[in-house]
């Protein structure tokens, strides 16, 4: 099974930016998605971004406009950028390959890394 490693997690501003990787240790494709999920203290695991095989993307309103999903191929791994990052973006972030039905409905296909921690303060 791929093993996914995130990192690019760290303490930043509010305002600040940072970008998160997801590297795999296998093709991370294969006609599945690749999301990034974030969890905040004292709160369920929600998925903010998701990319396609295809490229297509998709954000929770949370952080649309805020922050990009991409993706190099070549190297098997997914970025997240995130700007104007606010105090509400703290949390763990994973990424996942999953089946995209929808932000709210998905199946996760992969394990769960360590994940990142990113906080975010005032």
């Amino acid at each position: 099974q791929v093993q996914l490693v995130e990192s690019g997690g760290g303490l930043v501003q509010a305002g600040g930016s940072l970008r998160l990787s997801c590297a795999a240790s296998g093709s991370i494709f294969n006609g599945y998605s690749m999301g990034w999920f974030r969890q905040a203290p004292g709160k369920q695991r929600e998925l903010v971004a998701r990319i396609s095989s295809g490229a297509t993307t998709n954000y929770a309103d949370s952080v649309k406009g805020r922050f990009t999903i991409s993706r190099d191929g070549a190297k098997n791994t997914v970025y997240l950028q995130m700007t104007s990052l606010k105090p509400e973006d703290t949390g763990v972030y994973y990424c996942n390959t999953l089946t995209y039905y929808s932000l709210r409905y998905y199946d996760i296909r992969g394990s769960w890394g360590q994940g990142t921690q990113v906080t975010v303060s005032l």
